[in-house]
Protein backbone atom coordinates (compact mmCIF):
# COMPACT_ATOMS: atom_id res chain seq x y z
CA UNK A 1 0.00 0.00 0.00
CA UNK A 2 1.12 3.53 -0.71
CA UNK A 3 2.15 5.74 2.21
CA UNK A 4 4.05 9.03 2.66
CA UNK A 5 7.32 7.22 2.06
CA UNK A 6 6.35 5.51 -1.22
CA UNK A 7 8.48 7.73 -3.49
CA UNK A 8 11.36 7.58 -1.00
CA UNK A 9 11.26 3.79 -1.10
CA UNK A 10 11.34 3.88 -4.92
CA UNK A 11 14.71 5.65 -4.67
CA UNK A 12 16.31 3.86 -1.72
CA UNK A 13 14.72 0.42 -1.89
CA UNK A 14 15.74 -1.88 0.96
CA UNK A 15 18.10 0.79 2.30
CA UNK A 16 15.07 2.75 3.51
CA UNK A 17 14.91 0.53 6.59
CA UNK A 18 18.22 1.98 7.78
CA UNK A 19 16.61 5.42 8.14
CA UNK A 20 13.77 4.21 10.36
CA UNK A 21 16.00 3.08 13.23
CA UNK A 22 18.07 6.29 13.35
CA UNK A 23 17.78 8.88 16.09
CA UNK A 24 19.02 12.44 15.66
CA UNK A 25 18.83 15.85 17.28
CA UNK A 26 18.84 19.29 15.66
CA UNK A 27 20.00 22.33 17.59
CA UNK A 28 18.36 25.44 16.13
CA UNK A 29 15.35 25.19 13.83
CA UNK A 30 15.50 28.51 12.01
CA UNK A 31 16.28 29.05 8.35
CA UNK A 32 18.85 26.24 8.20
CA UNK A 33 17.70 23.81 10.87
CA UNK A 34 14.06 23.97 9.81
CA UNK A 35 14.88 22.80 6.29
CA UNK A 36 17.18 20.08 7.63
CA UNK A 37 14.26 18.92 9.77
CA UNK A 38 11.88 18.97 6.80
CA UNK A 39 14.26 16.93 4.65
CA UNK A 40 15.08 14.30 7.24
CA UNK A 41 11.50 13.95 8.45
CA UNK A 42 10.21 13.46 4.91
CA UNK A 43 12.98 10.93 4.19
CA UNK A 44 11.97 8.75 7.11
CA UNK A 45 14.41 9.24 9.99
CA UNK A 46 12.83 7.36 12.88
CA UNK A 47 13.23 9.81 15.76
CA UNK A 48 14.04 13.51 15.58
CA UNK A 49 14.43 15.87 18.54
CA UNK A 50 14.60 19.63 18.02
CA UNK A 51 16.10 22.16 20.43
CA UNK A 52 15.38 25.89 20.23
CA UNK A 53 14.47 28.48 22.87
CA UNK A 54 13.04 31.10 20.51
CA UNK A 55 9.57 32.11 19.38
CA UNK A 56 8.79 32.97 15.76
CA UNK A 57 9.17 36.63 14.86
CA UNK A 58 7.67 38.33 11.82
CA UNK A 59 11.16 38.91 10.41
CA UNK A 60 11.62 35.11 10.26
CA UNK A 61 8.96 34.79 7.58
CA UNK A 62 11.35 35.30 4.66
CA UNK A 63 13.16 32.01 5.37
CA UNK A 64 11.83 29.90 8.26
CA UNK A 65 9.33 27.05 8.07
CA UNK A 66 6.51 27.60 10.57
CA UNK A 67 7.06 31.37 10.86
CA UNK A 68 3.45 32.07 9.86
CA UNK A 69 2.67 31.47 13.56
CA UNK A 70 4.30 34.62 14.90
CA UNK A 71 4.80 34.73 18.66
CA UNK A 72 4.65 30.96 19.15
CA UNK A 73 7.57 28.76 20.15
CA UNK A 74 9.48 27.31 17.23
CA UNK A 75 9.76 23.79 18.63
CA UNK A 76 6.05 23.75 19.59
CA UNK A 77 4.93 24.81 16.12
CA UNK A 78 7.27 22.44 14.28
CA UNK A 79 6.41 19.46 16.48
CA UNK A 80 2.76 20.04 15.54
CA UNK A 81 3.60 20.36 11.85
CA UNK A 82 5.83 17.27 11.89
CA UNK A 83 3.99 14.65 13.93
CA UNK A 84 6.23 12.66 16.26
CA UNK A 85 9.07 15.16 16.41
CA UNK A 86 10.23 15.73 20.01
CA UNK A 87 10.27 19.43 21.02
CA UNK A 88 12.83 20.73 23.54
CA UNK A 89 12.42 24.44 24.30
CA UNK A 90 15.76 24.99 26.01
CA UNK A 91 18.80 27.23 25.77
CA UNK A 92 22.00 25.50 24.71
CA UNK A 93 24.06 26.48 27.75
CA UNK A 94 26.47 24.78 30.15
CA UNK A 95 23.64 23.44 32.29
CA UNK A 96 22.00 21.83 29.26
CA UNK A 97 25.30 20.36 28.06
CA UNK A 98 26.08 18.87 31.47
CA UNK A 99 23.02 16.67 31.08
CA UNK A 100 23.34 16.07 27.34
CA UNK A 101 24.66 12.71 26.19
CA UNK A 102 25.69 12.75 22.51
CA UNK A 103 25.91 8.96 22.52
CA UNK A 104 22.10 8.83 22.66
CA UNK A 105 21.94 10.01 19.05
CA UNK A 106 23.14 8.67 15.74
CA UNK A 107 23.54 12.20 14.34
CA UNK A 108 23.80 15.64 15.89
CA UNK A 109 23.12 18.75 13.80
CA UNK A 110 24.22 22.21 14.92
CA UNK A 111 22.27 24.97 13.19
CA UNK A 112 22.58 27.67 15.86
CA UNK A 113 24.05 31.15 15.45
CA UNK A 114 25.78 31.63 18.82
CA UNK A 115 29.48 30.88 18.28
CA UNK A 116 30.45 30.23 21.94
CA UNK A 117 27.52 27.80 22.20
CA UNK A 118 28.64 26.12 18.96
CA UNK A 119 32.12 25.67 20.40
CA UNK A 120 30.75 24.23 23.65
CA UNK A 121 28.63 21.74 21.68
CA UNK A 122 31.54 20.79 19.43
CA UNK A 123 33.67 20.07 22.50
CA UNK A 124 30.92 17.91 23.96
CA UNK A 125 30.73 15.93 20.70
CA UNK A 126 34.48 15.82 20.02
CA UNK A 127 34.76 12.04 20.43
CA UNK A 128 32.16 11.23 17.79
CA UNK A 129 33.26 9.71 14.45
CA UNK A 130 33.63 12.22 11.61
CA UNK A 131 30.27 12.81 9.93
CA UNK A 132 28.15 12.10 13.01
CA UNK A 133 28.27 15.74 14.12
CA UNK A 134 27.53 18.37 11.46
CA UNK A 135 27.63 22.13 11.94
CA UNK A 136 26.32 25.00 9.84
CA UNK A 137 28.37 28.19 9.52
CA UNK A 138 27.19 31.53 8.11
CA UNK A 139 24.33 31.38 5.59
CA UNK A 140 23.31 35.05 5.76
CA UNK A 141 24.20 37.83 3.28
CA UNK A 142 24.55 35.41 0.34
CA UNK A 143 22.65 34.75 -2.89
CA UNK A 144 24.04 31.69 -4.69
CA UNK A 145 23.43 28.15 -3.38
CA UNK A 146 25.98 26.84 -5.89
CA UNK A 147 28.70 28.37 -3.71
CA UNK A 148 27.88 26.05 -0.79
CA UNK A 149 30.69 23.72 0.28
CA UNK A 150 31.04 20.78 2.69
CA UNK A 151 34.35 19.99 4.40
CA UNK A 152 36.21 19.78 7.69
CA UNK A 153 35.88 22.80 9.95
CA UNK A 154 39.64 23.27 9.54
CA UNK A 155 39.33 23.42 5.74
CA UNK A 156 36.45 25.91 5.65
CA UNK A 157 37.36 29.22 4.07
CA UNK A 158 36.03 32.52 2.75
CA UNK A 159 33.43 33.05 5.48
CA UNK A 160 33.82 35.44 8.43
CA UNK A 161 31.47 33.41 10.65
CA UNK A 162 33.43 30.22 10.01
CA UNK A 163 36.70 32.01 10.73
CA UNK A 164 35.42 33.23 14.10
CA UNK A 165 34.24 29.69 14.83
CA UNK A 166 37.67 28.24 14.03
CA UNK A 167 39.47 30.94 16.02
CA UNK A 168 37.44 30.26 19.16
CA UNK A 169 37.92 26.51 18.79
CA UNK A 170 41.69 27.11 18.71
CA UNK A 171 41.52 29.35 21.80
CA UNK A 172 39.65 26.56 23.57
CA UNK A 173 42.43 24.10 22.54
CA UNK A 174 39.96 22.02 20.55
CA UNK A 175 41.85 19.28 18.71
CA UNK A 176 38.97 17.36 17.14
CA UNK A 177 37.45 17.52 13.68
CA UNK A 178 33.93 17.66 12.31
CA UNK A 179 32.00 18.37 9.13
CA UNK A 180 30.70 21.85 8.34
CA UNK A 181 28.48 23.44 5.71
CA UNK A 182 29.84 26.80 4.53
CA UNK A 183 29.86 29.24 1.64
CA UNK A 184 32.86 31.33 0.53
CA UNK A 185 30.58 33.64 -1.48
CA UNK A 186 31.30 37.32 -0.83
CA UNK A 187 28.64 38.96 1.39
CA UNK A 188 26.08 41.03 -0.49
CA UNK A 189 25.14 43.36 2.40
CA UNK A 190 26.40 44.54 5.78
CA UNK A 191 23.35 43.73 7.89
CA UNK A 192 22.05 40.20 8.47
CA UNK A 193 20.02 39.99 5.28
CA UNK A 194 19.03 36.50 4.23
CA UNK A 195 17.68 34.59 1.23
CA UNK A 196 15.78 31.34 1.65
CA UNK A 197 17.37 29.84 -1.48
CA UNK A 198 20.66 29.85 0.43
CA UNK A 199 19.57 29.22 4.03
CA UNK A 200 17.22 26.47 2.87
CA UNK A 201 19.95 24.93 0.72
CA UNK A 202 22.27 24.84 3.74
CA UNK A 203 19.65 22.82 5.59
CA UNK A 204 18.90 20.52 2.68
CA UNK A 205 22.62 19.88 2.18
CA UNK A 206 22.87 18.87 5.82
CA UNK A 207 19.98 16.46 5.26
CA UNK A 208 21.77 14.99 2.27
CA UNK A 209 24.99 14.58 4.26
CA UNK A 210 23.15 12.62 6.95
CA UNK A 211 21.32 10.33 4.53
CA UNK A 212 24.41 9.59 2.46
CA UNK A 213 26.46 8.93 5.60
CA UNK A 214 23.85 6.41 6.77
CA UNK A 215 24.09 4.64 3.42
CA UNK A 216 27.88 4.58 3.52
CA UNK A 217 27.89 3.04 7.00
CA UNK A 218 25.10 0.49 6.44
Amino acid sequence: MDDRFTRTKFLFGEDFKHFRDKKLIIFGVGGVGGFALDCLYRTGIGEISIVDRDDFDITNQNRQIGAHRVGEGKVKVLSEMYSGVIPIKKTLDLEFLENFNPAMYDYIIDAIDDIPAKVALAKKCSYLPYGKYISSTGSAKKLNPLEIRVDSIWKSYGDKFARKFRDLLKKEDFCGDFKVIFSPENPKCKLLGSFSAVTGSFGLQIGSEVIRDILERR
